[in-house]
This record gives structure tokens, sequence and C-alpha cells, in this order.
């Protein structure tokens, strides 16, 4: 019997972009095993950006080796995140003051043990752009 692989570069453009958007309309939801870090996170940048798209990935496993959550004991779990936000309030905003806008807004996280974070920051103009 043939094995089936699925490719999504195959996809034709309309089926990737269909493909995509309802994957996004997901993401902004919480993950069912977001911890208090995470679902902090969600909120302040939900109600700060009014996201088309946020996307928020814990990737505090990658760095449990690091000399500070060897410290902490491998932290609580939630010390890096990964975060994608498409957001008209980013309009007119070089990319310093959009990373600027998120740093203020979880300056209490980062104060109580939220180390490091990843961002993509985007108008839904530039994401419409990137997907041409």
């Amino acid at each position: 019997m043939e094995r089936l692989v699925f490719r999504p570069f195959f996809l034709g453009r309309a089926v990737r972009t269909n493909l995509r958007n309802s994957l996004s309309a997901m993401s902004t939801s919480a993950s069912p095993t977001a911890g208090p870090v995470e679902s902090s996170i969600r909120q302040k940048l939900t109600v700060l950006l009014k996201p088309t798209d946020l996307t928020i990935t814990n990737d505090s496993e990658k760095h449990r080796h690091h000399a500070p959550m060897r410290e902490q004991g491998g932290g609580s779990g939630e010390t890096h995140f990964s975060i994608v936000a498409v957001s008209n309030a980013f309009k007119e905003k070089s990319l310093m003051q959009r990373h600027r806008m998120i740093y203020k807004a979880l300056a209490e996280e980062l104060q109580e043990g939220l180390h490091a974070l990843s961002l993509e920051t985007r108008t839904p103009e530039e994401t419409s752009l990137s997907t041409s």
C-alpha cells in the first residue's frame, strides 16, 4: 500500500491561505495546558492590541539547560515565549516601538521570572504582503 505524506507546500495559494486563516483563528485561544504566565500574557496582549492573530508558544523547555534556569530549578516552566502578534495597533510604529509596547505591557511578568521573549509584530497589511 502506498504511503501518503502531507506536504502543504504543494497546496494551491487559495488553499494555503484558507488553511492559514483557519489556524490563525484557532491560535487566539489559550492552549489547554497554558500556565498562569502564558494566560496572563494572552490576556494583557489581547486587551492592549486587539489582535487579528495572536500566537503564543512556550519555548521554556528548550532553554532549561541555561544557567539562570538551572539556578531556578528549571524555572516555573514559563520563562521563554515566542509571540507572533498581528494588530492594527502597530500601524505607523517602528519595530522598536512595537516591541516596547509589548515589554511595557508585560513588565510585571518580566519582574516575576519571565526571562525572554521572541517577538514577531506585524500589521494585517504586512501579513497580507508576506503571503502574496
